[in-house]
């Protein structure tokens, strides 16, 4: 009984830490691209009319 809380417990942490480092990217990747595009607002500047 012991052994199969221990491998639900060792699942459920294998699943948190990769669940992490999935946030993790997603959270750079959108970060960049956050970004590059107020960059590219910062440079057509003179375009933009309201």
């Amino acid at each position: 009984m012991e052994e199969r809380v221990y491998r639900v417990m060792k699942s459920i942490g294998i699943g948190n830490l990769v669940l992490g480092i999935l946030i993790m990217v997603f959270g750079i990747a959108s970060g960049i691209a956050v970004i590059v595009n107020g960059a590219r607002l910062i440079q057509k500047k003179s375009d933009l009319t309201f």
